[in-house]
């Protein structure tokens, strides 16, 4: 496998496993000059998500590859990579994609992900969504944050790119921190996405 040369408007693979709103946040900075990408393709593990009706509504080219029918993360991951290629993607963008990859050796540094604490903190198998921030509020830390990071063939693991961060307030629940968490990652992923591509 063999990624395309980045060109002066990198495509963009943004793979999905829920809601889109990391998916719809990337669409509205390109759109509005913000980040210079394009979105080549939208892939997603499962098939009933709202990210695959927000992909219809911003008329992305979008399908399921769904992890149930696969046997294993290899011949899943070997599926994902194919599509990846056939959209001509230059970088890949875990956008709450919930599915272990094998990343072949020459998208290493080509597959971006963000996770909404601060890692290595909170972070591994089974750590997504609303369980993260409960962690963080059980664990009575003052701050939180989300981190861009390289992935690689781990769990929210590999390389960190960017952290923002924000307070853990003491009358927080898990769901009004990740609704301040989520504001720190719809700057952080843009930016962090327009760094990896100037080192490309």
């Amino acid at each position: 496998m063999t990624p395309q040369q980045p060109p002066s408007k990198a495509r963009l693979a943004i793979l999905i496993s829920g809601s889109g709103s990391t998916l719809q946040n990337l669409a509205q900075h390109i759109l509005d000059g913000k980040l210079s990408a394009s979105i080549a393709c939208v892939i997603s593990s499962r098939p009933d998500v709202y990210g695959l009706i927000r992909a219809e509504n911003l008329h992305l080219p979008h399908e399921v590859i769904n992890r149930r029918t696969f046997p294993d993360t290899a011949s899943f991951s070997d599926a994902i990579f194919s599509q990846i290629l056939k959209c001509h993607a230059d970088l890949v963008i875990m956008a709450g994609f919930l599915s272990l990859l094998h990343i072949p050796p020459p998208f290493e540094n080509r597959v971006l992900n963000i996770h909404p604490a601060l890692l290595p903190k909170y972070g591994g198998r089974g750590m997504h969504g609303l369980k993260v921030h409960q962690a963080v509020i059980d664990a009575g830390e003052s701050i939180s944050g989300c981190t861009v990071h390289y992935a690689d063939n781990q769990y929210d693991h590999g390389p960190i790119l960017l952290q923002r961060t924000c307070p853990v307030l003491p009358d927080d629940t898990a769901e009004k921190l990740a609704a301040r968490v989520f504001q720190q990652e719809c700057l952080a992923y843009p930016e962090a996405i327009a760094q990896c591509l100037a080192r490309m």
